[in-house]
């Protein structure tokens, strides 16, 4: 959904935190999700497809873990 209106007075969050947190849950969840892709890789002896989910999961937690500090630093966690 794009919004060229909300800027916190809704949420009470602003665009650019909630962007952020929107951000991390969906690096999180998509290594989640390939953790699923993996196993199935594995389970049809797929290793090239096995391991180009690995990278990219590998690169979905990367991503979490800066938007972590990110929010850490940003919220005053």
């Amino acid at each position: 959904m794009t919004s060229t209106t909300e800027t916190g007075g809704v949420t009470g969050t602003m665009d650019k935190d909630y962007n952020l947190i929107w951000y991390v849950e969906a690096c999180l969840t998509n290594a989640l999700r390939l953790e699923t892709y993996i196993a199935d890789a594995e389970r049809g002896d797929d290793t090239e497809l096995a391991e180009l989910f690995r990278k990219a999961q590998s690169d979905s937690k990367k991503g979490a873990e800066v938007g972590k500090r990110l929010l850490q630093a940003r919220l005053g966690a």
